[in-house]
């Protein structure tokens, strides 16, 4: 399990495809506002001669941004820059544009509303559905968080592959597909407090085997409702740290 949004890109950018540079490039300026939503980029014979790539892979960047649904192309208009709602905000590139961009507390919040209509329902299907070696891993993740070296990467990161574990344990694809928000929803909760041993995370190995605990005992309802609490926690984190920012 790989965090896209908790590794460093330093040094990422010799390795990567001149498509993925263009892209890259262009879908956070967009995200950043550098091009505001309803503009129109520069045209290609600008953007040929800022990126040093042919028009074959200049065309195919524009596709994947309107893939995305960034972008917009009119004839004889240009490449425009859609609403935000067109977004795709489960795009895992579209969320890593967010936080390199810098997220505010409503984007945080937004994450949460999902995690809390779909990750308590999916650990009442894990505690339907899992086998003993997966209950088993997932009780050996929930004990690494209580690791005390850790540091608010390493627990944010420990936190994810528990997260995800319930999701593949609920043996439903279309809930996996949804990792990339839980990522940046705990990237963002951990980042934006302060280090573990001092905010209050000191009982996040017990609020997780509970969970844990619930669907060893193939109880749906508990398991969902202690999923539920530990996504309340972890709103209230990011509502404490914000608040904190307001006073300093």
């Amino acid at each position: 399990m790989r965090s896209r949004l908790l590794e460093t890109r330093k040094g990422q950018g010799k390795s990567r495809t001149s498509h993925a540079q263009v892209v890259d490039d262009l879908g956070k300026a967009i995200v950043s506002g550098v091009f505001p939503i309803g503009t129109i980029l520069p045209g290609d014979s600008d953007l040929l001669q800022r990126f040093k790539v042919s028009r074959t892979v200049l065309r195919e960047s524009m596709k994947t941004l309107a893939a995305k649904g960034l972008v917009v192309p009119r004839a004889r208009v240009g490449t425009r820059v859609t609403e935000r709602i067109h977004w795709n905000m489960f795009d895992n590139e579209v969320l890593t544009w967010h936080f390199e961009s810098g997220v505010n507390e409503e984007f945080l919040l937004h994450l949460y509303d999902i995690r809390l209509a779909f990750e308590p329902f999916a650990a009442s299907l894990v505690a339907e559905r899992a086998d003993p070696e997966e209950v088993e891993m997932l009780r050996r993740l929930a004990l690494a968080m209580a690791a005390p070296e850790h540091t608010a990467d390493s627990l944010a990161l420990a936190d994810l592959h528990f997260h995800l574990a319930v999701t593949e344990a609920s043996h439903n694809p279309f809930m996996r597909s949804l990792g990339g928000l839980i990522e940046a929803a705990l990237v963002g909760m951990f980042r934006m407090s302060a280090p573990p041993s001092s905010n209050g995370f000191a009982n996040i190995a017990d609020t997780h085997m509970a969970i844990v605990d619930a669907i060893a005992a193939h109880d749906g309802p508990t398991a969902y409702k202690a999923m539920e609490f530990v996504i309340f926690d972890g709103r209230q984190h990011v509502l404490e740290a914000f608040a904190a920012l307001a006073d300093a």
